[in-house]
């Protein structure tokens, strides 16, 4: 009877210890998976960006060839 208690207390100890474990790993997996979702929302936000840095930086060669363009008909030498 005396080796039955000491294993229910060892159960309890050892229940108690795993909850507070369990506790603390869902802790740290809601930190992760909150840590995860802003790394992903800002590679979005970068990824748009740099597709716009590349349009934008199509759209300022196709000016620069036009003012090029108009240069040689008005017979203006750009320097830049």
């Amino acid at each position: 009877m005396y080796m039955n208690q000491d294993f229910s207390e060892l159960i309890v100890y050892l229940d108690e210890k795993f909850t507070h474990i369990n506790e603390r790993l869902d802790l740290v997996d809601k930190k992760f998976n909150d840590l995860q979702t802003t790394v992903d929302a800002y590679a979005k936000r970068a990824d748009t960006y740099f597709q716009e840095m590349v349009m934008l930086s199509h759209k300022v060669d196709r000016h620069e060839k036009w003012l090029q363009q108009v240069a040689e008909k008005l017979g203006i030498k750009l320097d830049y």
